[in-house]
């Protein structure tokens, strides 16, 4: 994923690092386009059958935050995936089932995220975070999850067994937000997980993990109270964040960017304003589970989704208007392809 193209135009202005800021940080980065997206989608077989696409785990919801639950397991639905569990507070399993009879829900006994599911082996893919809330229930869940996601790590590093698939992780929301408030939490966090932030949620990620030690974050403070001083700062300290985690970041917001831990930076060149709406992100969430399922790499799965995200929300605002759409709208418009 290292090829480099130009851009111009509107393109440009997605882009918040400089020719001149790339010389001078080392930076390399590429604005997605058409054609590489294009390169990097899969052939759908016709001998195939559900197996075949992967089984992808959305964790989210809980009591009075269902919206999220149905909007990210939606966004694993039109992933290409060939199965998509969503672990849900019993009580609220109806809101799926009605919204969703495609998918297969698993139950949870809390009012929210309260126990890890079993066999995670059965899932390429786990995405988490998505109107999960902060109780201590889900605090503890989670820990026990991430702890399990890097011993399935480990076991299946050790394995005999080259069939066994360790499941990735996506982590979003109030995983984040639960993360940043625990900084030990860090050291959990499975190789080649995929974190999700938007700018509200990468400031407090990343102020986390300076008091956690990682190498290269500052602990003072610019604007907005934010541990940054400009985008160019921002990006170096992500870039940072990423090598440190062996994971991909994908910073949510106009021109989303995409930071693998190689430090290669991806700018996306679709989306548009009206896509600032609650669930947007959501989507976006589920997508990139059910893309990782499919069988994409980690910065694969963060780029196709950022990029058939953003054209969906563009396809919605021709259709709606930018003030008049919402977060449906960029889920009934994704397409693949």
């Amino acid at each position: 994923m290292g090829t480099q193209y130009t851009y111009s135009g509107r393109e440009a202005a997605r882009c918040p690092v400089t020719d001149a800021e790339e010389r001078s940080a080392g930076l390399e980065y590429m604005i997605l386009n058409h054609e590489y997206i294009s390169g990097l989608l899969k052939v759908r077989e016709e001998d195939s059958y559900k197996g075949t696409y992967g089984h992808a785990l959305v964790i989210a919801g809980s009591v009075g935050m269902m919206g999220a639950a149905i909007l990210a397991a939606g966004g694993a639905l039109k992933s290409g995936c060939g199965l998509v569990t969503v672990h849900v507070p019993y009580s609220e399993r109806l809101s799926i089932h009605l919204s969703h009879p495609s998918a297969i829900v698993e139950c949870d006994p809390g009012t929210s995220f309260s126990r890890v599911p079993g066999n995670l082996f059965r899932y390429r893919a786990a995405g988490i975070g998505c109107g999960l809330g902060q109780s201590q229930d889900s605090i503890s869940a989670l820990k026990a999850l991430l702890s399990r996601l890097g011993g399935s790590c480990r076991e299946a590093r050790d394995s005999a067994d080259s069939e066994r698939e360790t499941p990735g992780a996506v982590l979003d929301a109030d995983a984040l937000n639960i993360i940043a408030s625990h900084p030990e939490m860090f050291g959990t966090i499975p190789p080649g997980s995929i974190l999700t932030p938007h700018l509200g949620e990468l400031s407090r990620l990343l102020s986390s993990a300076a008091s956690y030690g990682i190498a290269g974050i500052r602990r003072d403070t610019g604007p907005d109270e934010r541990p940054w001083n400009s985008s160019r700062d921002m990006t170096l300290m992500v870039r940072s964040l990423a090598e440190a985690l062996g994971s991909v970041i994908v910073v949510k917001g106009p021109g989303t960017m995409v930071c693998p831990p190689d430090g290669m930076l991806y700018f996306n060149a679709t989306g548009n304003p009206g896509m600032a709406k609650g669930g947007s992100g959501d989507i976006l969430t589920g997508l990139v589970t059910g893309l990782r399922a499919r069988g994409y790499s980690p910065a694969e799965a963060a780029v196709l989704g950022v990029w058939f995200h953003g054209l969906a929300g563009d396809t919605a605002a021709e259709e709606t208007g930018m003030e008049s759409m919402n977060a449906s709208d960029i889920l009934r418009n994704i397409r693949i392809r």
